[in-house]
């Protein structure tokens, strides 16, 4: 487990979330979200949204008012399995991913698989 992305157990409201920038903007085709070794401590369900920033600051795409398309809606997890999705929401050409766990919990790999544009 010391690989991935683990979360402090959330007491209070809301969800977790990380942004990635991807390596050239394109089209998103499907995922994979892996919480292999995760048994106890994995997420509830998780999702994933896109957005197309190029030459956008940091700062202002973490604004809670900045435009995200949804590429995976809300979808259920299990423990210690790679979840392969090969059908996704067309968000369009995307440079950026925000992936949410809900509440909280560890994801051994998000990996995001599409076309460059």
């Amino acid at each position: 487990m010391s690989d991935g992305w683990e979360t402090k157990r959330r007491r209070g409201l809301g969800h977790d979330w990380t942004i990635i920038k991807l390596g050239a903007p394109g089209r998103i085709q499907r995922l994979e979200v892996d919480t292999s070794y995760f048994k106890g401590n994995f997420p509830e369900s998780c999702s994933l949204e896109g957005c197309s920033a190029g030459g956008v600051p940091l700062e202002t795409v973490q604004d809670p008012g900045f435009v995200w398309k949804t590429v995976l809606a809300r979808t259920k997890l299990q423990a210690h399995t790679r979840h392969l999705f090969d059908e996704v929401m067309d968000a369009g050409s995307v440079s950026h991913v925000r992936f949410n766990i809900f509440p909280d919990g560890g994801v051994s790999r998000l990996r995001v698989f599409g076309t460059i544009e």
